[in-house]
């Protein structure tokens, strides 16, 4: 069996992911990109679906877990009664070789070690051919080919590779997995402590460049290094989360494949990149987006490919019986097709923060896409839509859509007057004044609290977006009696649900954890109202929620006391960045420039 959720840490080269568990086994692995296939798929079903175990032979005592600071470099410290051990594991940032570097050292006494490695491409349905040269394994299936290089002798045994071995203090022993289109030369392989000091110095020099947040700057550069971890670099796509189907309910059907590039969730991204100094990351996401949605405005769609692919098909993988039973597996993600009206709001409000940055229109292309992007939603906004949560239950008018429908507008104005560009103002301010008044004529309830449908009666998280926004000034009744009401019927343990499943027709069965994200919307809602001392109570008890090495999961059982779905979550970690700088702050608004609208 997997191990909880917690017990991992990411690995990363910007490109593709792994999963190491405490017990120094990678139980999930995509190559050449986050939506590959695994090759080991052991996080979703058993060691025979793929994985690769080093650890002592002998019971450990004890375990330490750290990254080396501002690194996706882990080390993991095995204590045991014969000595300790250390096992370094990183993926190098691509140069022309795809690949994962363990290094092995000994700390003191003399430890007999244990590998166990086996492949099994394509989500662990694969028994790859194996073949063995000049002391390497190569591994070939289809299209993949995986190069095992190490100094240690490595034996067949049944349907696995294993390796026994013992490290005396200051000793070391190295392994490395490369990746390699089957078809071509296999790739040159480097020593192992080079590659990991080399990615070290990587990762140091990018986190260096992070602006400051006070107390909070280490949790919020380990944050930071998370999201650059879920960048593909070579388009400037950003990914929701490393994996599909970690479950939202233990043995339930809430299970997404969140390895595919949401423009809200990499709007979100980017704009915390943004207020952290990361400008490079923002013009690549910039790039990005225009080719991901060229094409006619009707043609948007709400998540891509790394790539820009938009052709990202749902299917179930029968094979795999799921993290701890949750069924099913599922690969693609059939939400591509949804109408959700919110996505234009967060991507007109991060190309507006970009041009205040100085990521601006440098090309000319960008203004005439935001123009375009306005346009149509103009003629689609009245529509229902599957809203923020990807609904599965029927489209309807959301609150939280028409809200974003006038971020959109109102972003473009802004951005119109900031860069003296041409648009008719006239026309988009009073639509923006339209929307304004319908959802607060349709989306308050008699208690004056905004609901998450017109008409209904449930609340919903998002709305505790609305003061930080700009549409509402945060002392306004209605934002104090929706932030009331949340805390008082959607919260539980003080964390807050993006909305009740016994309330809201999702579609599905079973219910959730509490979400993250809406939980830190929760701390910025309450300090942009002046009361930071709650905010910064709730903060605190979020922080702590992080596992050992400071990741998070999308959600939270406070029952069981446990991180529930993909992982590590960009939401999660998007939410705990821009929190911190608000606190920083000390009440400054969420977005810069945003203004009310009385």
């Amino acid at each position: 069996m997997a191990g909880r959720i917690e017990d991992y840490a990411l690995l990363s080269d910007t490109e593709s992911a792994a999963l190491v568990g405490r017990d120094g086994s990678i139980d999930w692995l995509t190559f050449p990109r986050f939506d590959s296939p695994a090759c080991f798929a052991a996080l979703l079903g058993t060691p025979a679906h793929g994985r690769w175990l080093i650890a002592p032979a002998v019971p450990v005592v004890r375990v330490e877990r750290r990254y080396r600071p501002g690194t996706l470099v882990l080390e993991t410290t095995f204590h045991t009664a014969e000595g300790t051990v250390r096992l370094i594991d990183c993926m190098p940032v691509r140069d022309r070789t795809l690949q994962v570097a363990r290094l092995v050292e000994g700390v003191s006494g003399r430890v007999p070690m244990r590998m166990e490695l086996v492949v099994r491409p394509d989500y662990g349905s694969i028994v790859p051919w194996v073949r063995r040269h000049d002391g390497q394994v190569r591994f070939v299936a289809g299209p993949d080919a995986l190069l095992l290089s190490s100094p240690v002798p490595v034996q067949p045994d049944g349907w696995r590779h294993v390796a026994a071995f013992t490290l005396a203090t200051n000793e070391s022993a190295g392994f490395e997995l490369a990746w390699h289109p089957s078809a071509e030369p296999t790739p040159e392989l480097f020593d192992v402590a080079r590659n990991v000091e080399r990615t070290t110095k990587w990762w140091e020099e990018w986190s260096s460049r992070s602006r400051h947040c006070g107390e909070w700057t280490d949790v919020v550069t380990s944050s930071l290094t998370v999201l650059k971890g879920l960048t593909y670099a070579p388009t400037g796509g950003i990914v929701a989360a490393a994996t599909t189907s970690l479950p939202e309910h233990i043995g339930g059907e809430r299970n997404w494949d969140y390895r595919y590039c949401w423009l809200r969730d990499a709007t979100y991204t980017l704009m915390a990149l943004l207020e952290a100094g990361f400008t490079a990351e923002a013009a690549a996401w910039r790039e990005w987006l225009l080719r991901a949605v060229a094409g006619r405005p009707d043609q948007v769609q709400i998540m891509y490919g790394c790539a820009g692919e938009r052709r990202l098909p749902e299917w179930d993988v029968p094979w795999l019986p799921g993290y701890e039973g949750s069924q099913p597996v599922r690969v693609g993600n059939a939400a591509h097709d949804q109408l959700q009206l919110d996505v234009f709001g967060e991507v007109l409000d991060a190309l507006h923060q970009a041009a205040v940055a100085g990521v601006g229109d440098v090309d000319g292309v960008t203004w005439p896409l935001a123009t375009a992007l306005v346009e149509h939603l103009a003629e689609i906004w009245r529509q229902p839509d599957e809203g923020i949560w990807e609904v599965r239950g029927g489209a309807r008018h959301f609150t939280h859509s028409k809200v974003m429908a006038w971020v959109a507008l109102d972003r473009a104005l802004r951005w119109s007057e900031l860069a003296h560009l041409d648009a008719p103002t006239a026309r988009w301010a009073a639509l923006r004044d339209e929307i304004h008044a319908e959802v607060l004529a349709h989306g308050v309830d008699d208690r004056g609290v905004l609901v998450q449908s017109y008409g209904g009666t449930a609340l919903d998280a998002s709305l505790l977006l609305v003061p930080l926004v700009g549409f509402l000034p945060p002392r306004d009744p209605r934002v104090a009696a929706t932030v009331q009401a949340i805390q008082r019927e959607l919260t539980e343990d003080g964390f807050v649900l993006r909305y009740r499943p016994e309330h809201t027709d999702d579609g599905l069965a079973g219910s959730e954890g509490v979400f993250l994200l809406c939980s830190f919307w929760l701390v910025d809602a309450l300090v942009v109202m002046g009361r930071a001392a709650e905010g910064r109570a709730l903060y605190e008890r979020l922080v702590a929620l992080r596992n050992d090495v400071g990741l998070l999961a999308e959600e939270w059982d406070p029952v069981a006391g446990r991180l529930l779905g993909n992982f590590p979550q960009a939401f999660s970690h998007i939410g705990l960045v821009e929190s911190a700088m608000l606190l920083t702050a000390r009440g400054g608004a969420r977005h810069p420039g945003a203004r009310p609208n009385p």
